[in-house]
This record gives structure tokens, C-alpha cells and sequence, in this order.
């Protein structure tokens, strides 16, 4: 047999998501651990044939099929599909519960809605912004406990917490989510949320084996286009944050040097950027703009469409961030926003005041384990004449580094100050 596909963490993270939103239409969400441990048998099976017999040419087809057999099985020993899910009645009486059956609930159109419905299903009003957003990045898109800890600023066991109460309260929801339900608008809110961290998480998280991870990028493009493509998900705000993924999504490639090496922002070649993604980006923008809802996602579109319009890193229109960022800090303030605004003032008024703005952050602690935070403070004290105070600055960064490329910089930077 001959792989066809990439068989990496990714393939594995999406291929879980799939089956999980067709099971648990399949048995219901009160038997939501029950469609968990179905998916995972199905993977765990496949690395147990496929180690022996070689890949198959369509991994996705093999998994599926593995895991209609196994939801047949169990749904043959239930004897009843009364405990499950409403759409099994037709099948309920008797022996009729047959492949074809099943597989209608796993044609491509089918397995769109079961996870746009799953990720509607976690944002549960009986839960935390938080821990619904927390819930979405490990249903739908395979984050584990350390991942999402990483994204809030959080501890490990603590997610793991959040996590387990979540499922609890998804399971006593007792079925899918209906994208026409009242709550619909306060939930899109919440998914739109997981799906920005996923892609920050591939752009600049907090993984030990890679900086850039653009497989996680491109899957949160994927999922948002995919509420792009219902009508009812596709939103003013949801433009403008898939907007905001094509510029990012753009400089991926000039991200890393051709020896792996992170790159600064300001060193980036940027004819490297892919134009077609700058152009989709601009495209979608303009589409946000057709409501009278001004969200953090226009702001942070707004922003990174300006950098876009930037031939050289000189030629950036600072003020105009600055004021973005400005607002931006009205809409959806956070220690992280005003680090990047302090950056931006930095840019435009000079190193000092950059440091100022620093020293005000509020809750600026939040800030302890990451690593661009003490980098930022090393560059303006590197550029404001104290290669001393820059030193115990990238030293403390480098003490918090992820991985090998963030490491690598950071010595960089090291030497930079001895020079």
C-alpha cells in the first residue's frame, strides 16, 4: 500500500475531530465520552494495522469505516437506540441498523454540519467564556491540557479541571446543538474565539518542537471558512477573522530563514509574503465592514492590514497602529494587546516611552512565562543605550524559550548586547 497523506500529529488531531461530531450525532450528547472513546479505539487501531501493513491509500476512508464498524457494534449489544440519539429512531425496532445507515451521517456534508454543531455544543451557556472556548480547542481541534494552558496564560492542572467540568455539563445537554437556537449569538462569539487561539497557537505558540506550525494555522482557516459557509455563522465579525488569518497566514513563509532560524519582524523578507493571501485578506476586510459591529478581529485586521501595505518595515504607518491599538484596548483589553501597543509606541516614539508603557501594563505578571515579553523589554533597552539591562532581559527570556528556533533568536540577541 502507498501513504499518500502525511501521517503527523495533525492528520491524527483532525481525523479525531471528524469522527467525534458524527458520533456524537450518532449516539447523542449525553454518550459524549462514549463517541470519545469510539473515535480514539478507531485511531488506536490504525496505528496498530497500519504499523504492520502499511498505510492504506486513503487513511480518512479507513478510519471512517473502522469507526462505523465499531459504532455498529456497540450500537447492535445496546440492542436499542432509544438511549442515543433521536435520529437513530428509523433504526430502533430492529435489526436494521445496517452500514448504509450509518452511512449517511458520514457523507462529507453530514460531517460539516456534525462539527459545526459539536463546536455550537461546547459553548454552553452554563459555562465560562473560558472554559467553553477551552472545551472547543480540545473537542474539535485535539489541543491537550498544556496547549490550551498556554493560550490563557494558565496552569496545566487547572485546564484539566476546566476541561473535565465542561464535558460533564456537555453531557447533560442531552443533544447537538441547533444552529438556529436561541442562544446562537452568544455561542458564535465563543467559537470565533477558539478558533482565533488555534491559529495563534500555530503562528507563534508554545510547542517544544517547532515555533511555526502551520498545519494548525491552516486548520483554523479551514474551520473558519467553513462558518463562512453557513449562512447563519457568516458573520460581519466572522470575515473579518478570517481576515485577519490570510494576512498572518501570509508572512508564514518568511517567518523562518531557509536554516530554520526564527526571523523578526522587522528583518522579514517580505517578498517572500504571499500576495494571493495579503489579496483574500484585503477582499474579506472590506466584506466586514457591511454590519455595525466593530470587533477586536476588525481591529486586529485593521492592523495587520497596514503592515500589509508596507513595501519595507521603514515604511509602516505607526501612528495609525498606535491608534488602533488604542481602540483595540477599548474593545477587548488584555496584557498582551498592551504589549504589542507598547511595541507599536516604541516604534513611533522612541525606545524610552516604549518602556514606559511597558512598565504600566496592567497585569503585566500574566506576562511571567512568555518568553517575547522579556525579549521586547531586551530590544528597547538595547536600543535605548543599556546593553546591560538588555542582557538580564533576553537571559530571562531565553530561561522561558519553547523550543530550539525561539532559543536560537534569543541567543542572537544575546551576543548582540556583548557587541
Amino acid at each position: 500500500m502507498q501513504q499518500t497523506v502525511e501521517l503527523d500529529e495533525h492528520f491524527f488531531r483532525h481525523e479525531a475531530a471528524r469522527l467525534i461530531a458524527v458520533l456524537c450525532r450518532l449516539f447523542g450528547m449525553h454518550n459524549f465520552a462514549l463517541a470519545e472513546d469510539v473515535a480514539q479505539d478507531a485511531l488506536c487501531r490504525a496505528l496498530e494495522v497500519w504499523k504492520l501493513r502499511g498505510v492504506p491509500e486513503n487513511p480518512s476512508a479507513w478510519l471512517t469505516a473502522t469507526a462505523k464498524n465499531r459504532a455498529l457494534d456497540v450500537l447492535r449489544r445496546q440492542r436499542t437506540a432509544r438511549s442515543f440519539a433521536p435520529e437513530l429512531g428509523r433504526m430502533a425496532e430492529s435489526d436494521a441498523l445496517s452500514p448504509p445507515a450509518l452511512d449517511e451521517l458520514f457523507l462529507d456534508s453530514a460531517v460539516r454540519d456534525g462539527q459545526l454543531r459539536v463546536m455550537f455544543s461546547c459553548c454552553h451557556p452554563r459555562l465560562s467564556e473560558e472554559a467553553q472556548i477551552a472545551l472547543v480547542l480540545n473537542v474539535s481541534c485535539g489541543f491537550g491540557p498544556r496547549e490550551i494552558a498556554n493560550a490563557f496564560l494558565s496552569s496545566e492542572a487547572a485546564i484539566e479541571k476546566r476541561v473535565a467540568r465542561a464535558k460533564h455539563t456537555l453531557a447533560e445537554a442531552q443533544r447537538l446543538f441547533e444552529l438556529s437556537d436561541a442562544d446562537f449569538a452568544a455561542r458564535l462569539s465563543a467559537v470565533q474565539r477558539a478558533l482565533y487561539l488555534l491559529f495563534n497557537e500555530g503562528y507563534h505558540g508554545a510547542c517544544a518542537l517547532s515555533a511555526v506550525r502551520i498545519e494548525l494555522c491552516e486548520e483554523a482557516m479551514r474551520l473558519c471558512a467553513m462558518l463562512l459557509d453557513h449562512p447563519l455563522t457568516s458573520t460581519p465579525t466572522t470575515h473579518a477573522l478570517l481576515a485577519l488569518m490570510c494576512f498572518h497566514a501570509a508572512r508564514l513563509p518568511a517567518r523562518l530563514d531557509a536554516a530554520g532560524e526564527l526571523r523578526p519582524f522587522a528583518e522579514q523578507d517580505r517578498s517572500r509574503w504571499d500576495r494571493r493571501l495579503v489579496a483574500e485578506g484585503h477582499r474579506l476586510l472590506d466584506r466586514s465592514a457591511t454590519g455595525d459591529v466593530l470587533s477586536e478581529y476588525h481591529v486586529e485586521a485593521a492592523i495587520a492590514s497596514l503592515h500589509a501595505q508596507a513595501e519595507r518595515f521603514e515604511d509602516t504607518r505607526w501612528s495609525e497602529i498606535v491608534a488602533l491599538y488604542d481602540t483595540l484596548m477599548s474593545v477587548r483589553p488584555s496584557p498582551v494587546v498592551a504589549l504589542s501597543r507598547a511595541v507599536a509606541i516604541g516604534e513611533l516614539h522612541g525606545p524610552e516611552h516604549g518602556l514606559q508603557e511597558m512598565r504600566a501594563i496592567e497585569g503585566h505578571e500574566r506576562l511571567a512565562a512568555y518568553p517575547f515579553y522579556f525579549a521586547a523589554l531586551g530590544e528597547l533597552e538595547l536600543r535605548s543605550g543599556r546593553p546591560h539591562a538588555a542582557r538580564e532581559h533576553f537571559t530571562d527570556a531565553l530561561e522561558r524559550a519553547r523550543n530550539s528556533a525561539e532559543r536560537s533568536f534569543l541567543e542572537r540577541r544575546l551576543r548582540a548586547c556583548e557587541r
